[in-house]
């Protein structure tokens, strides 16, 4: 039907796996969830390795996360590119050994914004040059905010205007993937705008608005709250609980299950449902 709304879809992500006694009563909220392949930001194992089956078998789609390197990790411009390479291959095996099948879209989650510099834009571009060259399909978590101190740059779009963007000689070829064609590269964003508006908050609305609402029109998902919330961004936000998190209905506040909370336009945004 022309001029007809695209339905959306509201799921949630968390660095730690929620407990297979929990998925039950998530699912009363959630059409998907987040769903890391190694070691979340700040974490030193992941909890969530094992359980594919138990939270699609809970109805769930997914957000397959993979978590990317810092700035401080990658040294040079031909270091980021190697480790985007072998980066790639781990997520690629590691999504392997969970059951994702090829064309699952694998999200490379990159926590630090603005301007991406040489070394990140390498390993960034690597990294999806690998998954995809591997069969699965590329994305990227990013933010969607106008970054301070850096006038009129989103990361989102950032990343996406320089996608066709070769790596520099002498790197790409020392890759498997160098005859890949730069100009084919696409990746899906995975966009961040906690900032109220246009975000809504801490809120669970069965038909959230679309991630292109995020300011970031290409988006395909919009993490538009985070748990805790940040302060620096999400300030004129009201309904987060008093200790700044954001907590599921349906789930009792004394387990502490808080929760970030996204958009998309699909209820499975990785395609990574095999049944």
């Amino acid at each position: 039907m022309a001029g007809a709304q695209a339905t959306t879809h509201l799921g949630f992500d968390r660095n730690d796996y929620p407990g297979d006694t929990s998925l039950k009563a998530l699912r009363k909220t959630f059409a998907y969830t987040g769903y890391w392949l190694n070691n979340p930001p700040g974490e030193n194992s992941n909890s969530w390795a094992g359980h594919r089956d138990a939270v699609e078998a809970a109805g769930f789609g997914f957000l397959v996360l993979f978590n990317g390197r810092l700035y401080a990790e990658l040294k040079s411009v031909e270091n980021a590119a190697r480790l985007g390479t072998s980066d790639a291959a781990e997520a690629v095996a590691s999504a392997g050994r969970e059951g994702f099948r090829w064309g699952t879209i694998i999200f490379l989650d990159q926590e630090q914004g603005g301007r991406m510099l040489p070394e990140q834009k390498a390993y960034i571009y690597s990294w999806v040059d690998g998954v995809s060259a591997a069969g699965f399909r590329a994305g990227v978590y990013c933010s969607g905010i106008l970054a301070k101190g850096d006038a009129n740059v989103v990361t989102a779009e950032d990343i996406r205007e320089h996608a066709a963007d070769s790596i520099p000689d002498g790197v790409a070829g020392k890759s498997a993937h160098a005859t890949q064609s730069h100009a084919a590269r696409e990746i899906v964003f995975w966009a961040i705008n906690d900032a109220c508006p246009p975000s809504p908050g801490c809120a669970f609305p069965e038909h959230p608005a679309g991630p292109a609402k995020s300011g970031v029109s290409f988006a395909e998902v919009w993490q538009f709250a985070q748990s805790p919330r940040r302060r620096d961004v999400a300030a004129h936000c009201t309904n987060y609980s008093r200790n700044g998190s954001c907590y599921p209905p349906e789930i009792p506040r004394n387990e502490n299950l808080y929760v970030d909370v996204d958009s998309a336009t699909s209820s499975d945004p990785s395609h990574g449902r095999t049944h």
